[in-house]
């Protein structure tokens, strides 16, 4: 979710939910050791839950970088092991380390000797020719070892060689049972399973059978998917429907108070691109916004002009 799920978005999506565990985009220990750290960690009191997704494969860089994610207040240091980007290759870290599962433990005992909140890792179910069960499994035990107790598991393999990004999302075929068989085999491990889930109702089967459910695309092209997930996932008592609009002008406040620290509004307006899609006026919703938001003078003006095709 590198440059999709930044702070201005995770703000519009906690409209959607109270309980909901957010992730940031990826940071590497690199950045956050030899760049701003503090401008990389910031994020609002209203994200809470959130959780800090690293990259990186310097176990000490690695502690490092945890201590600052838990000094900035997250509330869980996630460790990346499923992203395929060539950029994230080149580091050698990302999904290419399910091939050092030695490394991966060493990593995840570093920062865990230095913090106090939860690390957790998000992997795949393999690599290139290396998607076998046992490759998995013998990754997972090394993780545990380690004593990491929860993972995330995108239910795809990764081709490092030959498919972009977008194509690693789509073109690797779903194995669930992969993923089922690792919580068959370790049941004192949370599971949380992701890839391919497009609604609260296969989310609602999934959790019959694992610890947790992560949305990525759908969830930032299809916001309103999230409408009802405090009731319908964690609980909640039922209440009064939030139409579409009613979540854009709740977060209209904070637009207000970036546009006013001398944020564009491009930052802002380019997450609301999915909230009406499929809507009558959303092909024009958006439109506006992606003609209008990225002038330089663009206001809250752009957002309220392009409500007026959906409201």
């Amino acid at each position: 979710m590198m440059d999709w799920t930044d702070r201005h978005d995770r703000v519009f999506l906690r409209q959607f939910s109270r309980h909901t565990l957010l992730y940031t985009e990826m940071v590497t220990s690199a950045a956050l050791k030899y760049g701003n750290a503090d401008y990389l960690l910031q994020h609002a009191p209203s994200e809470h839950p959130v959780a800090l997704q690293l990259g990186g494969s310097n176990h000490d860089e690695l502690g490092e970088a945890a201590v600052l994610g838990e000094t900035a207040g997250f509330d869980e240091i996630n460790l990346n092991v499923g992203c395929p980007s060539s950029r994230v290759q080149s580091g050698a870290f990302g999904v290419c380390l399910m091939a050092s599962p030695e490394l991966v433990a060493r990593c995840i005992k570093a920062m865990q000797a230095v913090v106090a909140i939860e690390v957790t890792v998000k992997c795949r179910i393999g690599i290139d020719d290396q998607d076998s069960e046992s490759f998995l499994l013998k990754f997972i035990e090394h993780v545990m070892e380690a004593g990491c107790s929860t993972v995330i598991i995108h239910a795809r393999k990764a081709i490092l060689s030959g498919l972009s990004p977008k194509e690693n999302r789509e073109i690797p075929p779903l194995n669930y049972d992969r993923v089922r068989r690792v919580k068959e085999i370790f049941p004192e491990l949370n599971v949380v399973i992701n890839g391919g889930i497009t609604s609260l109702d296969q989310a609602e089967d999934l959790l019959t059978e694992f610890d947790g459910v992560m949305l990525g695309r759908e969830a930032y092209q299809n916001p309103y998917i999230l409408h009802a997930v405090d009731q319908r996932i964690f609980g909640e008592p039922a209440t009064a429907a939030k139409s579409r609009v009613d979540y854009l002008n709740a977060y209209l406040p904070y637009v207000v108070s970036e546009l006013e620290k001398g944020t564009p509004l491009k930052h802002m307006s380019r997450h609301l691109l999915g909230l009406f899609k499929g809507q009558k006026g959303g092909k024009q919703f958006r439109r506006h916004l992606s003609v209008h938001s990225h002038q330089a003078d663009a206001s809250l003006n752009v957002l309220k002009d392009a409500l007026s095709y959906v409201a």
